[in-house]
C-alpha cells in the first residue's frame, strides 16, 4: 500500500497541512509508504490545457499520484472553497490518475467547519472518477492548535482524526492489491 498526500496550502504552518502532517505520522507508524507533496514548496505553474509539455513539478505530482493505492487531500477553506494551490494542482490530473482510487478529503476554516471546501473538494474527486472515503477531517476556527512536534491538543481532534484515518486505510485495502511501490518523498520542506 503506497499513499500519496498533497497539502493544498501555499501559507508556512497552515493548520490543514499540520493536519496531513499528523496523518502521515500515523500512517508510517503503520509502515504504510507516503509521498507527501507540499505545494507550498512544489509551485506548480498556472495549469493551461494548451500546454503540450507537463512541468517537471507537476510530473512528480501526476507520477505520484498514478503510483498511489489511495490519496489524502487537504486545503484550507477559502471563500467557502478550496485553495487555488490544491484546485490548480488537481486540474494538472485526469480520472486516469484517479480513477477507482480511495480519497480522503481534509480541509481547515476560518469557520466552525470547512464543510464548504469538502463538498467542492469531493465534486472535483467524483469528477475525477476517484472514491470518496465515508469519512473525513474538518478543523475549523477555535479547533485546538498543533503542539510543536505537530499532535493535536484536543484529545476529541485526534480521535476523529485516527477515526477517519482508519476508515480509508481500510478502504484503500479493499479496493487495492497493493504491489505498486512508493514513489520516494517528494520536495517537502
Amino acid at each position: 500500500m503506497h499513499i500519496a498526500m498533497i497539502a493544498g496550502s501555499n501559507r508556512q504552518n497552515a493548520t490543514s497541512t499540520s493536519v496531513l502532517r499528523y496523518i502521515e505520522t500515523i500512517l508510517k507508524a503503520r509502515n504504510i509508504p507516503v509521498s507527501f507533496i507540499d505545494l507550498r514548496v512544489v509551485q506548480l505553474p498556472l495549469y493551461s490545457p494548451d500546454s503540450e509539455v507537463v512541468p517537471p513539478e507537476a510530473d512528480l505530482l501526476i507520477t505520484a499520484v498514478k503510483q498511489a493505492d489511495g490519496l489524502i487531500l487537504a486545503t484550507p477553506e477559502y471563500h467557502g472553497s478550496l485553495s487555488g494551490s490544491l484546485k490548480n494542482a488537481l486540474d494538472y490530473l485526469d480520472n486516469s490518475h484517479v480513477a477507482g482510487k480511495p480519497v480522503l478529503p481534509v480541509s481547515s476554516a476560518g469557520g466552525p467547519l470547512g464543510i464548504s471546501s469538502l463538498i467542492h473538494l469531493q465534486g472535483i474527486i467524483r469528477n475525477l472518477h476517484g472514491i470518496l472515503c465515508p469519512e473525513w477531517v474538518s478543523i475549523g476556527d477555535g479547533q485546538p492548535v498543533f503542539d510543536r512536534d505537530g499532535v493535536p491538543q484536543d484529545m476529541e481532534i485526534i480521535q476523529r482524526i485516527d477515526q477517519a484515518v482508519e476508515q480509508f486505510i481500510g478502504l484503500v485495502r479493499k479496493l487495492g492489491d497493493g504491489s505498486k511501490q512508493p514513489v520516494k518523498e517528494l520536495m517537502e520542506s
